[in-house]
């Protein structure tokens, strides 16, 4: 199945989660500015990567406003964040990002990434630190939320290539030959 990888990268993650789909898959990679320059017609499977902000894919919109276009396709969304796995909030994250009707059309994944201060926007920089700061002064703080804070107040890498093999089983399902 001819298969292209497209994806936003603020800070590497994305790119990363990217191109080791394409590498276990042989699929195109491209970051999403050269692929909005890009006839989709040939593939037979497209899977968007973005970042997650503030419970949003970035980006997502163009991936969205495409989806009508590519009935024909296999469809996958995955999000790259820096909560691990097993935080409870990501289902409903993703959820969030897409209408009932176009869930019927799109597998979503999450994937954990992390956080590279260095590498982030300004703007992104300062959310993050508005971000602790409320959480520093929320009274009668969770345990998890404690955590929280600890985590994101440094720089740190949880990705793994291990969070791509549901990613990967979906694009094999129906599909043999991958």
């Amino acid at each position: 199945m001819k298969t292209i990888i497209i994806y936003n990268s603020q800070t590497g993650f994305t790119k990363r989660y990217a191109e080791w789909i394409a590498e276990a898959t042989g699929a195109d990679c491209l970051e999403l500015s050269a692929a909005k320059r890009k006839n989709m017609d040939t593939y037979e499977a497209i899977v968007f990567g973005g970042w997650a902000c503030a419970g949003s894919i970035s980006k997502l919109n163009w991936f969205k406003g495409n989806i009508d276009k590519w009935a024909d396709k296999k469809l996958i969304a995955f999000c790259v964040g820096g909560s691990p796995i097993d935080n409870p909030e990501i289902e409903q994250a993703l959820k969030q990002n897409f209408k009932e009707s176009e869930s019927k059309k799109v597998s979503v994944f999450y994937c954990p990434g992390g956080f590279n201060y260095d590498k982030m926007s300004a703007s992104s920089k300062l959310m993050r630190k508005m971000f602790i700061k409320m959480l520093k002064a929320k009274k009668g703080k969770t345990e998890a939320e404690q955590e929280m804070i600890k985590m994101i107040s440094t720089s740190y890498d949880i990705s793994d290539k291990k969070y791509i093999e549901p990613i990967l089983e979906c694009l094999k399902k129906n599909h043999p030959l991958l």
